[in-house]
Parts: structure tokens; C-alpha cells; sequence
């Protein structure tokens, strides 16, 4: 098979990896192990890393797609962390403007809630404060009038107002992608579908894994100085098998969100509402489509493939419709779905809420560091703390010179436009472009939006498209996308394609039954499936649109 990332077949990164040790090796492709990749690279330490599924495939796909401070940890006084995640909110638009936007966040005031109007107003305050917000995203207290004009659909009995204060929305698959597209232009090795089946060690050191290449077959020895657990999830799995597992060990709690299309929930406005039991959930509107989540719940099912439960999807539609009455929502609105798992730290006596999202690094016997924890927002940061600690412990072994860290100021594969205050400019200079090449409109910017500065690859791919896209029955656009993701994003599934670099899955379904079958067949060119792949790719993609599509039917 074909398929690459930067340029680079599976089969050579996997061959190069073994070729000689490494200084870090990191399991776990999502966005932590995606981040200290970036960091080490960057730094100059030679760096593999590995990832049993595709990228990004577990919980940093399946997040509420916010990079947010956390407004609801103050209440549990976790005021360094909101202080460190708020702060970094702000550097992830900078380094990846075309994957975070800023997001005006409305939280409705209602007697008996959670938030008065006074601690609100001051809540709010401090978190301007701690975060570091600039001037013109500090929060507005509005009046009850006021409130009602940015969402009118909010529940009007005993609304009091509300608080208005900026988040920042995200593509959390693609934001992945392009942190670790980042680390390979930095010469870090990355390779999906690898999974490290065995550890290696050297009197008692962890000194690399035995990996099994899940796609093309084979098994290949990786050493390395470094071994780093990011695994998310599965953290406790590859302590376990490193025979360390002691002390503190995770704790999954699974979160599901709702889509509906806008004609269903016309909202005008972002929402962060609290619910009858004292919860807090958001609805966010997106593409002509709004999601609303999440649950909080203890889960100890399929780590690789965790679902929605009917209770699951009743809960979120009943605070939809505690929050937004006069809409009536129900299961059949339900446009698709998702669930994805938290892996937090345990904590006794904890309900899933009020477990910290705080993040811990362990180090056992053997070497190994392992990362649990975190949230989203906070990645660079985390990044920044293992690679601190990778760069001691190289050192002291006459590795090195190592550079300072970096990723503060360091622009994201794609997000090179010279700042968030150029990126409006870039994408209406790039939309013409597209437009001077065939394309409608709306396309073009679509595209621009998606690919950041990569866009001239983009582009630089149509001339072929619009000559081969016509023998699949797509669209050169899809086409040019399509194998953009397979040459310079290492897709190899349909899935990969449709749920993490388009996100198409979840917010328009209706893109991926009119071109799945176009699709299909243009991967198995390009990639050369055998039939049983063929076969197999075909009905793992049935089964996610199902899954996602089929909420009445949930478990």
C-alpha cells in the first residue's frame, strides 16, 4: 500500500524507525503524544512514534471541540490550572488559526441555577484575569432583553440574564493531524495502525517495543533511549504490561454529544448551560448544524469503541430541552453522534464531574514515562513538561545539545499565515485563487479554511483531479482532498478520510453517503486493496455511519 504522511510510505517510516535507535520513542498517536512529538523534534532529539489506530482516533477526535479554559473548574478551585489552560487557549489560535476559531460563549442566568448573577460577574472577571483574556474578549454581563436577542430560544421562565465571555472552537481530529504533520516536518517518524505488541528491555531498562504493523503485516524491532506512554485510555494497558502499574491508575468516564441539523435547532449563539442536576453542558452551532454535550458517566466497556447508550442519548436530549422548550426535541432529530472516553485520574470518593482534569506524569522502574490526564487545551503545555524532563535524563547521558522549547511561538503544519489577525485575509486571497481554478465559492473557502497555508498543495493537486475525478463519480474538489490526505496525511481507511480529516461523519452525513462509493474506489486504486480490504475498509465505514446515524437504535 501507499499511503503516506509527508511524503513518506508506512513501510519506510516503519523500516527507518528500525534502522537505528532513537532518543524518544512515543505510543500513542492523539493529541499529547502528537505534542511532545512536536517538541522533542523540535528541540532536535530524534523521535518515533507509534499509534495502534489512525490518528487521533480516540479521545482527541471525540471532545467537545472546544479549546476552553474550563470556567466550571473554579468552583472546584482548581485555579491553576484554569490560570495555565486559560493562557493557552490563546497560543493554540496563534500557532493554528485555520483550526480554532474565537467563540462568543453565552451562559444564561435562571433562578434556582447554578450561577448567580453577582458570582457570575465575578466568576467571569477572575477568569479574564487568570486566563489573560485581551481587552476586547473580556466578558459583558447582559441584561435579561439582551440576552434573549443573542439566543432566542432560551428558556424565558425565570431568566435573569446572563454572561457573555469568549471560548475558542476547534477541530480536535484535524488540530491532531497538524500538530503531528508539524513534528514530521521537524523529522520526527509518525506511522498509524502500528501497534507496540511487545516491550523490549536492557538489564532491566525499557529499551524499545516489538511492533506489529497492523496493515501491510510484519513485525519491526524499535529501539529507543526513551520510551513515553500517551496513550490516553489505554495508559494503564502499556503500564501493565511494563509490570508498573501501582499508585494512582485511570479512571474513564465516557462523554456523548447530539448532532441536529440548524433547520431542527436554529440556534444563533453558543450556550453553556447548566442542567436540572447541576451539570454543565454546551450547544454549539457549527456548518448549518448544532451539537450539544456532554454526558459524564463511569465506563469500563470497549476502550476502542465505546457507544452511545439510549440513557446516554435521553439525558442530552432532556437538557436540550430543559434549556430550549420550544423546540421539542427528539430521538428521531438526532442527525448523528459520538462518544469518546475521558481517561482521568482517579480519585476516591470523586463523582465523574468533579474528578480534575489535571494532568500527572508517573515514571517507573523500568524508565518508562507515562502522561495521564490533561485536557485538550492544555497539550502544549504537557508537551512542554515531558520533553523538560526527556531533555534532563538525555543529558545527563552526554546526549544532546538540545534546543530550548519552542512550541510556544511555533506555527502548526498549515497555520504559518502570520498570525490569527492575517487569517481572514489569507482565506479571501486563497478562495479567489480556487475560484481562478474551477472552483465554486463555497468549496474554495471551505478548503482554505481546512488546510491553513497547506492549500497550495492543495490547489497544486487539481489539475489532476479534475481529469481522474470524473472516472469515480466525484467531485475533483473531494478528489483532490481525498489525495491530499492519502500523499501528505497518511489515510488509509475510507473512515480516516471521512471522520478525522474531513469530520464529515459528524456534521454532514449527507457528504459521506453521496461520495462513500467514489470514495472506495479511488483508495483502492491509489493504495492498491486487495479485495479483503476492499471488503473490510468498506464495512467498517458502514458500521461508523451507522452507528453514528442510528441513535433511535442506541444500546
Amino acid at each position: 500500500m501507499n499511503e503516506r504522511f509527508s511524503g513518506l510510505t508506512r513501510q519506510s517510516v516503519l523500516k527507518r524507525m528500525a534502522s537505528e535507535a532513537v532518543d524518544v520513542l512515543i505510543i500513542g498517536g492523539g493529541i499529547t503524544g502528537a505534542g511532545i512529538a512536536l517538541d522533542a523534534a523540535s528541540r532536535g532529539m530524534s523521535v518515533a512514534l507509534l499509534e495502534m489506530q489512525d490518528f487521533a482516533s480516540g479521545t482527541s477526535s471525540r471532545s467537545t471541540k472546544l479549546v476552553h479554559g474550563g470556567l466550571r473548574y473554579l468552583k472546584q478551585f482548581e485555579v491553576k490550572m484554569v490560570a495555565e489552560v486559560g493562557k493557552e487557549r490563546a497560543v493554540v489560535y496563534e500557532n493554528g488559526p485555520h483550526v480554532t476559531t474565537p467563540e462568543w460563549m453565552l451562559l444564561p442566568l435562571h433562578e434556582g441555577g447554578t450561577f448567580g448573577g453577582f458570582s457570575t460577574s465575578i466568576g467571569l472577571r477572575i477568569y479574564d484575569y487568570l486566563a489573560g483574556v485581551k481587552r476586547a474578549e473580556r466578558r459583558r454581563m447582559l441584561s435579561r432583553s439582551e440576552t434573549l436577542v443573542k439566543e432566542p430560544l432560551l428558556k424565558q421562565q425565570g431568566l435573569k440574564g446572563g454572561g457573555y465571555y469568549v471560548e475558542y472552537r476547534t477541530d480536535d481530529a484535524r488540530l491532531t493531524i497538524e500538530v503531528m504533520k508539524r513534528a514530521v516536518e521537524a523529522e520526527a517518524l509518525a506511522v498509524n495502525y502500528t501497534k507496540a505488541q511487545q516491550l523490549v528491555y536492557d538489564q532491566g531498562k525499557l529499551a524499545g517495543v516489538e511492533a506489529e504493523d497492523l496493515i501491510g503485516g510484519g513485525t519491526y524491532t524499535i529501539r529507543a533511549r526513551r520510551v513515553v506512554n500517551a496513550t490516553g485510555p489505554w495508559v494503564d494497558t502499556l503500564r501493565e504490561l511494563d509490570k508498573s502499574k501501582q499508585g494512582k491508575t485511570l479512571r474513564l468516564t465516557k462523554g456523548i454529544h447530539l448532532v441536529f441539523d440548524g433547520s431542527r435547532f436554529p440556534l444563533h449563539q453558543a450556550v453553556y448551560f447548566d442542567t436540572p442536576d447541576k451539570r454543565m453542558v454546551f450547544a454549539i452551532p457549527r456548518d448549518g448544524k448544532t451539537y450539544v454535550g456532554t454526558t459524564d458517566t463511569d465506563y469500563t466497556g470497549d476502550t476502542a469503541h465505546p457507544q452511545m447508550t439510549a440513557a446516554d442519548r435521553d439525558y442530552v436530549i432532556q437538557a436540550a430541552n430543559f434549556m430550549f422548550p420550544v423546540l421539542s426535541l427528539t430521538a428521531d432529530d438526532v442527525e448523528s453522534s459520538w462518544a469518546g472516553l475521558r481517561p482521568l485520574i482517579y480519585q476516591e470518593g470523586k463523582s465523574p464531574s468533579e474528578v480534575s482534569r489535571r494532568d500527572e506524569i508517573f515514571r517507573s522502574p523500568s524508565g518508562m514515562l507515562t502522561i495521564a490526564g490533561g485536557k485538550l487545551t492544555g497539550y502544549r503545555k504537557m508537551a512542554e513538561m515531558v520533553t523538560d524532563l526527556l531533555t534532563e535524563e538525555l543529558r545527563s547521558e552526554g546526549r544532546g545539545p538540545f534546543a530550548a522549547c519552542s512550541t510556544k511561538t511555533l506555527p502548526i503544519s498549515g497555520g504559518n499565515v502570520g498570525g490569527s489577525a492575517s487569517f481572514e485575509g489569507f482565506v479571501r486571497s486563497w478562495t479567489e485563487e480556487g475560484i481562478k481554478l474551477g472552483l465554486a465559492a463555497a468549496e474554495a473557502e471551505r478548503l482554505v479554511r481546512r488546510y491553513g497555508t497547506n492549500i497550495r498543495e492543495v490547489y497544486a493537486l487539481l489539475p489532476q483531479a479534475w481529469e481522474q475525478a470524473g472516472r469515480f463519480g466525484l467531485p475533483a474538489e473531494v478528489y483532490a482532498a481525498l489525495q491530499y490526505g492519502i500523499e501528505r496525511e497518511m489515510v488509509v481507511k475510507p473512515s480516516d478520510f471521512f471522520v478525522r480529516r474531513t469530520g464529515a461523519l459528524f456534521f454532514d452525513v449527507n457528504f459521506v453517503r453521496r461520495w462513500k462509493a467514489g470514495v472506495l474506489q479511488v483508495m483502492g486504486e491509489l493504495l492498491v486493496y486487495s479485495p479483503e480490504q476492499k471488503e473490510a475498509y468498506a464495512d467498517e465505514l458502514e458500521r461508523q455511519l451507522h452507528q453514528a446515524v442510528t441513535p433511535a437504535a442506541a444500546n
